[in-house]
């Protein structure tokens, strides 16, 4: 397959901070360069040249498709608008430039709705073209549109960044987990958690869908497999769909013990895997993001009952997420590359801000 390429040419009075400062956040990520005044790096979606020039800063940046590349243009224009106050001078040329839509959008509509548990509903979507939604991420963010207006979706500029409607036509996006999915067919299921005495538009959404509703979405994003012969996972109710995820692509000769944390015994969802073992931990009424029962079973685990150098995996409410977060890394001092701790969830936040910290 054909590496896809785009670059732009940035001229502006304080583009080389701009260039130091995006040097320094991607230290990690830099490759050798015999060159001087070029900078090259390599990033999970693709690759990133930067060139000093007389006139300012050519960036090249490539990927293996077009949605990764239209990632990789984003990532840099939102850093230079960080940097520099304005994508003006930004205008990308080469592949993936020209259309307005963006490449990994797509409208979906409502197929059917089925309450899983008291507090789990599952919404099927049925979408056109929704291969690239298959691999390269779980997750994905829904949009929905102001009820009783005809949606107006996002496009692309042509500095490489979203631009969202405004005013009246403004879109509510959240991040939810693509729980199955059959590209052949055409469709995939989303599982909508239920937070009794908690307003939030995506489940409000959920609890009255049919079919028909249209919203949007666009990704796909986020983690995937961990690395590692043995995952430790923790996770309350909205991870659930991350989880089973993880573990349905689990190979055979890796095993994982995992701990969810749920209301009570009629929310519990039945998850075979000969590979996992699965314990579920009870709330008993206490509000979801209150009890503390993951960071709780992770400080009570006798490590050296487990297998070596484990993986650890979280996601839940952000009060448990940065407990466990502590414990993982001041007290089990795991490795920043054997852990993924998030937070999916902050009680009485709505939106990306639950997601701002993870480890």
């Amino acid at each position: 397959m054909r590496e896809l390429v785009a670059e732009t040419m940035i001229c502006h009075a304080e583009i080389a901070a701009a260039t130091m400062k995006m040097c320094d956040e991607h230290a990690d990520f830099r490759l050798p360069s015999e060159r001087e005044g070029e900078w090259r790096f390599r990033v999970h979606f693709g690759s990133m040249i930067l060139e000093r020039r007389d006139e300012g800063l050519k960036v090249r940046v490539s990927a293996e498709d077009e949605t990764t590349l239209s990632y990789m243009k984003m990532g840099v224009a939102g850093h230079m608008e960080r940097y520099l106050g304005s994508t003006e001078c930004i205008r990308w040329h080469g592949d993936g430039c020209g259309s307005e839509k963006p490449v990994f959008f797509r409208e979906v509509g409502v197929v059917s709705a089925e309450q899983l548990t008291p507090h789990m509903r599952r919404l099927r979507f049925s979408a056109r073209d929704i291969g690239r939604f298959a691999y390269g991420g779980i997750h994905l963010r829904l949009l929905f549109p102001p009820q009783g207006r005809k949606p107006v979706w996002p496009k692309m500029g042509p500095d490489g960044l979203i631009k969202w409607p405004q005013g009246d036509d403004a879109l509510i996006v959240r991040i939810y987990t693509i729980r199955d999915i059959n590209v052949e067919e055409g469709w995939f299921d989303v599982d909508f958690v239920m937070h009794p005495g908690l307003d939030t538009p995506a489940a409000k959404f959920a609890q009255s869908a049919k079919p028909g509703d249209v919203i949007g979405m666009y990704g796909p994003g986020g983690e995937y497999l961990p690395d590692g012969q043995h995952l430790l996972m923790l996770g309350d109710d909205t991870a659930i769909p991350a989880i089973s995820r993880i573990l349905g692509h689990l190979p055979e000769d890796r095993t994982a013990d995992v701990w969810i944390e749920v209301d009570g015994p009629e929310d519990v969802i039945p998850l075979k895997f000969d590979n996992a073992a699965i314990r579920w931990l009870f709330r008993k009424g206490r509000p979801a993001g209150t009890a503390g029962l993951l960071s709780e079973t992770l400080r009570k685990l006798d490590r050296a009952s487990l297998p070596d150098d484990p993986f650890v995996w979280a996601a839940c409410e952000f009060n448990d997420f940065k407990e466990i977060r502590r414990i993982v890394r001041k007290e089990w001092a795991v490795p920043r590359d054997r852990q993924l701790v998030i937070a999916y969830w902050r009680r009485g936040a709505q939106g990306d801000e639950a997601r701002s910290e993870a480890a």
